[in-house]
Formats: structure tokens, C-alpha cells, sequence
């Protein structure tokens, strides 16, 4: 017996809330990327860092706020805490794989590609191990071609997401960027669930583990928390706010404190500069001087 597989049972809030959450995420983890940049060396892995877990957050938050309005109507849902747990893990740890790669080996096309791809399928890691921590009384199939385009999706959009995160191009540039991130995000939960088909396995004791209100709503209390952090962490930035490329404030730097001078080190051969001739006035015996 096939399930009747309802993901809109809030209309469209669910949907608008889980798209906020996912551009939330998104913005944050892109401009700590970005400030990763414009930044020394030492500090870059703790800015990474934050964005990966903003990121990882704001995508594994929009997963669940979207789960809320999925119901299957002949068959109540409870949800295993460890594997809802380790989504949000893997969500993270692989965001973090995908975000150092391009932190630390830039915008080039190697580093895009394996960074975005390692991305793209955590996201997709995550939704799917979210979608296995579901307990109910039936059996969930997938239709294979579209589970892959739902993966081919997330991978595009990390790509994008880490591409544009590295341009470095001020804040209006990471809020359409985040914007864009959150669609795709989004599009790829949407598309994965319309792969989704129950089969039910008839009437019976309701499954172990815990309701959606009872688990998801705690659970997700501490990455909103995170994210709003993450959020007054940025924006008492100042830097975060204007922007700017990296290679145009070393610029600046240099320009301020004036032009340099090589020191020769000890051991270097002094070569002496070339003596100018002097010349000869008509009429004088000195001779000339080299």
C-alpha cells in the first residue's frame, strides 16, 4: 500500500522559513569565507571554521524546519535522534572540507571544483541520512534518477557558493550570492523529496523514537542560536561590512607606511655602483678620474 506523502502540510510556511534559515547560513558562511581572505594567515582556519559551521548549520536547520510540513497521512513519523544528530555533523564536517580547500588554495578552477564537489555532497550526505533517521510504518523508496539530480543540484550550488565567496566582492555581492544559495539549497531538498515514495507495511504499534515536535523543535533551538551568534559576530565587523579585496588593503598597508628598502644580508657580495666620469674642463692638467 502506497502512503499519501504530504510535504506541505503548513502551506507555505514551511517552505519560507526553511528558504530564510538556508539564506541565513548561507550569507554568514560566505562572508567569514570572505574575511578569511583579508586576513593573516594565523586567524584564516578559526574564520573558516565559523563559516563552516554556519553553513553546515543554516542548511541542516532549513532541512528540518522544511520536514516539519512533511506528513505521510496513514502513517504517523517519529525520527532517531543519533542519525538527526549526525546529519548535522556530516553537514558541517564536509561544508568544513569543501570551505578550507578554496580558504587556503583559492578560486582556482581544481580547487572549486574538488571543494564544491565534497560540498555539495555533504548537503546531500546530510538530507538523505536526516531522511533515514525517519521511523514510521512502511518502507521509503527513491526514485534514482531524480535522487541524482537532487545531488547534481547541491554540487552546482556549492560550486557557485564557493566561487562567489572567493570574489570578494562586498557585502551587496554576498547577500545576492547567499540568496541565490538558499534557492538552490532549497531546490535540492524539494527535488530529493519529490523522489520520495512510502510504501506501507499496514497498521501496527506506532515506531520507536520521537515525535517531529518533540525532537526537532529542541534540536533546532541550538543552531538558530549559533546562527545568530555567528551573526553579531559579523556584523560588529567592520571589515565584514565594507568588503574589499585582500590584494588592494596590502596595497593600502604599503602605501601608508612608506616606500622599502632591501637590507643587504650578511655574506651577500656588495657590488659598489657604477662611478660617474667626471669630465675634463680644456686646459686642466688633473687627470681624469674613473
Amino acid at each position: 500500500m502506497q502512503g499519501t506523502v504530504d510535504g506541505f502540510s503548513y502551506g507555505v510556511v514551511t517552505p519560507v522559513v526553511a528558504y530564510l534559515m538556508a539564506c541565513l547560513g548561507g550569507a554568514l558562511g560566505l562572508r567569514c569565507t570572505t574575511r578569511s581572505l583579508l586576513v593573516a594567515r594565523s586567524w584564516r582556519p578559526g574564520w573558516l571554521a565559523l563559516g563552516s559551521a554556519a553553513i553546515g548549520s543554516g542548511i541542516w536547520t532549513m532541512h528540518f524546519v522544511a520536514m516539519m510540513g512533511f506528513t505521510v497521512e496513514e502513517a504517523p513519523i517519529r525520527y532517531d535522534k543519533v542519525l538527526t544528530f549526525a546529519s548535522l555533523a556530516v553537514a558541517i564536517v564536509m561544508v568544513g572540507i569543501g570551505v578550507f580547500i578554496v580558504g587556503y588554495r583559492g578560486a582556482t578552477g581544481t580547487a572549486l571544483f574538488t571543494g564544491g564537489t565534497i560540498m555539495g555532497l555533504g548537503v546531500a550526505s546530510m538530507h538523505y541520512l536526516g531522511m533515514a533517521g525517519m521511523r514510521l510504518r512502511g518502507t521509503l523508496e527513491y526514485n534514482t534518477l531524480v535522487v541524482t539530480a537532487s545531488v547534481v543540484i547541491a554540487v552546482v550550488a556549492a560550486t557557485a557558493a564557493l566561487w562567489a565567496a572567493a570574489q570578494v566582492r562586498g557585502f551587496l555581492w554576498s547577500l545576492g550570492a547567499s540568496l541565490v544559495m538558499g534557492l538552490a539549497v532549497s531546490g535540492m531538498h524539494y527535488t530529493g523529496m519529490a523522489a520520495l515514495s512510502v510504501h506501507l507495511h499496514g497498521s501496527g504499534a506506532l515506531p520507536p523514537g520521537d515525535s517531529p515536535a518533540e525532537i526537532l523543535a529542541p534540536m533546532m533551538i541550538g543552531p538558530l542560536a549559533f546562527l545568530l551568534l555567528a551573526g553579531v559576530i559579523v556584523m560588529f565587523d567592520p571589515l565584514m561590512v565594507l568588503g574589499g579585496r585582500p590584494e588592494t588593503r596590502e596595497a593600502a598597508a604599503r602605501a601608508r607606511s612608506g616606500p622599502s628598502y632591501s637590507v643587504p644580508r650578511s655574506g651577500d657580495r656588495h657590488v659598489p655602483p657604477p662611478r660617474r666620469r667626471s669630465r675634463q674642463r680644456p686646459g686642466s692638467r688633473t687627470p681624469q678620474n674613473w
